[in-house]
């Protein structure tokens, strides 16, 4: 038995869509930005909010409009099925819209000739429930799917045919269908994509920038490591966040000092991040600043700090780690502190794993009599028999294994 935390950062709508990365933490979070045009048309609270609304309709409108003229040029040698969804997707209907994007979707490549009316969808920003329209399996709904997302989505399933009209969309003057074309991009995977999404990294909207460097971790192209490196200073934490997974993703050894830099960051969730990248990464020039990490006032940055220690591998880490099994305050960091141990396979680890048969939480004790059977050292064998007696069952188990393998 092995417990690994592994923090993952995925697409601002992770959980709905199959090509996205799994989350242990909260998908991206969605930064919003601000527009002061619209806060300066009214002091009145009630009538920002109407005036923002009649803002969105129009904008709305105005993307069913321009997908209606859109249709017009594409349905030429399209089949009847793909006719009728391309008309849906002018309906005036927002969940009818999204239904036609999705339905087109399951054609794939069958839907090529959709393709216009969906990149000039996927800056509509209308919310819909894909309950409505999706039957098939289960997933997470955000509460701001939009029609653009879905638009993104059968853009994503159609692939490479899609790639040239997506790049163009990235300099569209809508925010969300910047944002949504990224997360398609990287979604497809084509490497035609890593200049132009580098050059969002710079964009005016932080979800932009954030959903670019998603996408160019999921690109996997090492030469978008430098900028993912500078965007680790971004104004938003949310962006620095993702480019510290996104280096992760690449493996990006040149980025460690950078990375190591930013466990020093003001922003939990960026550090929880950059601790996991450096662990991907693997490279030992991070242990003392993980090691310094072990005691950052959030315990989820130290769990993090803890496996990343573990995946690294360097025995300069164990007496670290070991404090940390005996005195950490948070049962997750003890019980990573304790795997990190195990992992790394140093003897001197093992007086604090024993101690740790004792841990007042039930996953540390589990974790420890794991770490014990994976280093190997007979000095536990009195301890882990008296662990088989433990009154949780998997300590009893995982002690029962660590004594059979030393």
């Amino acid at each position: 038995m092995k417990t690994v935390r592994v923090s993952i950062r995925a697409s601002i709508w992770s959980g709905v869509l199959a090509a996205t990365l799994s989350c242990v933490a909260a998908a991206t979070p969605h930064a919003r930005a601000v527009s002061t045009e619209w806060d300066a048309a009214t002091n009145d609270a009630h009538g920002a909010s109407t005036q923002n609304a009649q803002r969105q309709d129009a904008t709305t409108q105005g993307a069913m409009m321009q997908a209606s003229t859109t249709q017009g040029s594409t349905t030429q040698g399209a089949s009847a099925e793909v006719r009728e969804l391309l008309g849906a997707l002018g309906s005036a209907d927002a969940t009818t819209r999204a239904r036609a994007a999705h339905e087109l979707g399951r054609l794939k490549s069958g839907a090529a000739a959709a393709i216009p009316a969906l990149v000039e969808l996927i800056g509509d920003a209308a919310v819909v429930d894909p309950s409505a329209y999706r039957k098939e399996g289960r997933w997470q709904v955000p509460n701001d799917y939009t029609v653009g997302k879905e638009a993104a989505s059968t853009l994503a399933n159609i692939g490479e045919q899609a790639v040239t009209p997506l790049i163009a969309a990235l300099g569209d003057a809508r925010a969300e269908a910047r944002t949504n074309a990224a997360w398609a991009l990287g979604a497809i995977g084509d490497r035609r994509a890593v200049d132009p999404l580098t050059a969002s990294l710079k964009d005016a909207a932080p979800r932009v920038r954030e959903q670019a460097a998603w996408a160019l971790g999921a690109l996997g192209e090492r030469r978008a490591s430098a900028p993912l490196g500078e965007a680790l200073k971004d104004a938003t934490p949310g962006v620095r966040a993702v480019a510290a997974w996104a280096l992760g993703a690449l493996g990006a050894g040149d980025a460690v000092p950078a990375l190591v830099e930013a466990l020093k960051d003001t922003d939990e969730d960026a550090r929880t991040q950059v601790a996991w990248a450096l662990g991907a990464i693997g490279d030992r020039r991070a242990t003392e600043g993980l090691g310094a990490a072990l005691s950052d006032a959030s315990t989820q940055v130290q769990a993090q700090a803890a496996w990343a220690l573990g995946a690294i591998g360097d025995p300069g880490a164990t007496m670290q780690l070991a404090a940390a099994v005996k005195l950490g305050a948070d049962a997750n960091a003890r019980t990573q502190a304790a795997w990190a141990l195990g992992a790394i396979g140093d003897k001197r680890g093992v007086p604090a794993l024993v101690e740790a048969l004792k841990d007042e939480d039930a996953g540390v004790r589990e974790q420890a009599a794991w770490a014990l059977g994976a280093i190997g050292d007979r000095r536990a064998a009195d301890a882990l028999r008296a662990a088989t007696k433990d009154k949780d069952e998997k300590v009893r188990h995982q002690a029962a294994w660590a004594l059979g393998v030393l």
